[in-house]
């Protein structure tokens, strides 16, 4: 197959299996390329490594029909709400927010949580374009242009390729990158779609999705949640409304906490790195006139942690704070519904099994921005705070959020108890006034 800049295939080579009647190179071909590229681009053009206006189209024109959240849908939630927020009261320090619970339909979550998704997003798009132009020849490169041009083309050009016709194929260079921008984009707002069919609330998938004191269900998504699993629904709805009050009062009464997770997510965005093998191997077949090609590339799992050491720490700071926030829920809402609701141990037993793998929408999800968002020390994060509940209270418990080098780190994590028994690095919580978390 003849090949291209990124290998992309050239019409005219009769072993093309996309041009299998070996029509021959014309370069009049390359407008019409323009002209394609140029229908892709237009609208992301001016909105750099990350348009978001095309990732947030393509997903909501993924949702198709998505019925407004009815009003029997509002009032089940909105009690559900109620009931958990009395049942925690007694179960945790923090108060529950003021604002109204708010019920949202898969397109509110999209627009909702869009702001914090193309915060986290953006310094991986960052690396992805960046990583696609250093694979491009610069401008004025002629030596490098030629070595990329098939043979059939370089034969054509035996004097090489002069600066007018430089300056013809050059841009074409900027727009290769930016239509894999454009490709990441599309598969981006696919997998968000995706995801949107998933989520049962604001706080899913473990970082702070809505704004400050907002909780949000989508209870569309819990009922088909609950399907085939036995359970009265509203057990279900009210499950996850303690989980996301819960939630909410954690990310409410401790203020350096969603600062510190959106810098671990964004830090370990910022390491993220492109397998450049990989990727002139999926580029080494791809046509240059098929967009679509380039979005299933983009969407096959390209994106991955750099080994550095700073790579590494950064994964460990934010699956460590992952742990802790979900420990720390799960211990809070067993002790609130705690023989009060019998489907409790199966709901519990799903939902590890959910945080375990997660749904097939968070897989791809992860697999196109090279992310983990589950945690992976999770009951051992349990542990740390049942364990001192049980020892010490729930003040103690809470107070362990007052400042970060009260918590485990991930080293800890590995012996739970053993944090206990040493004291939590030595840092006595026991004269912590609760009241000043939230200050």
């Amino acid at each position: 197959m003849s090949q291209f800049p990124f290998g992309f295939g050239v019409p005219g080579n009769s072993d093309d299996e996309n041009n299998p009647a070996g029509q021959p190179f014309d370069m009049n071909n390359l407008g019409a390329m323009f002209t394609q590229f140029g229908n892709m681009l237009q609208q992301a053009q001016n909105e750099g490594p990350l348009p978001w206006s095309t990732v947030m189209q393509v997903a909501r024109q993924g949702l198709g029909a998505d019925p407004s959240v009815s009003d029997s849908e509002k009032r089940g939630a909105q009690a559900a709400m109620e009931l958990a927020d009395t049942w925690l009261d007694a179960a945790v320090t923090f108060p529950a927010s003021s604002t109204p619970v708010q019920v949202w339909s898969r397109t509110e979550w999209l627009v909702e949580t869009g702001p914090v998704w193309q915060q986290a997003i953006t310094p991986i798009a960052v690396t992805m374009s960046e990583r696609m132009a250093t694979m491009m020849p610069g401008a004025g490169d002629l030596e490098g242009l030629e070595s990329q041009l098939p043979e059939q083309l370089r034969d054509m050009l035996p004097g090489g390729i002069t600066p007018d016709m430089m300056s013809m194929l050059a841009p074409m260079m900027g727009m290769v990158t930016q239509l894999g921008a454009t490709a990441f984009a599309y598969q981006l707002g696919q997998a968000l779609s995706a995801l949107s069919n998933e989520v049962v609330c604001s706080s899913d998938v473990g970082i702070p999705l809505a704004p400050q004191g907002v909780r949000a269900l989508v209870p569309r998504n819990i009922e088909q949640f609950a399907e085939g699993l036995g359970i009265d629904s509203r057990d279900i709805m009210l499950y996850f409304a303690l989980r996301e009050s819960a939630h909410q009062r954690l990310f409410d009464h401790v203020p350096w906490l969603r600062s510190r997770l959106m810098s671990a997510v964004e830090e370990y965005a910022r390491y993220m790195d492109v397998n450049m093998n990989m990727l002139g191997e999926k580029f080494s077949d791809v046509d240059m006139t098929n967009p679509e090609a380039l979005q299933e590339i983009m969407a096959s799992g390209v994106l991955e942690p750099e080994d550095t050491p700073e790579q590494r720490a950064a994964i460990s700071r934010l699956e460590t704070l992952l742990a802790l926030i979900e420990g720390w829920v799960d211990d809070v809402v067993t002790e609130a519904v705690e023989g009060r609701l019998a489907s409790l141990p199966q709901l519990r037993e799903t939902m590890g099994r959910r945080r375990a793998t997660g749904g097939p929408a968070e897989l791809t999800f992860s697999t196109l921005v090279g992310m983990q968002l589950r945690p992976r020390s999770f009951r051992e994060a349990h542990t740390v705070f049942a364990a001192l509940r049980s020892r010490d209270g729930i003040a103690q418990r809470d107070a362990l959020w007052a400042h970060p080098d009260l918590l485990p780190n991930a080293e800890d994590l590995q012996d739970p108890l053993g944090f206990l028994d040493s004291g939590g690095d030595d840092i006595d919580i026991s004269d912590i006034d609760i009241s000043d978390l939230d200050k």
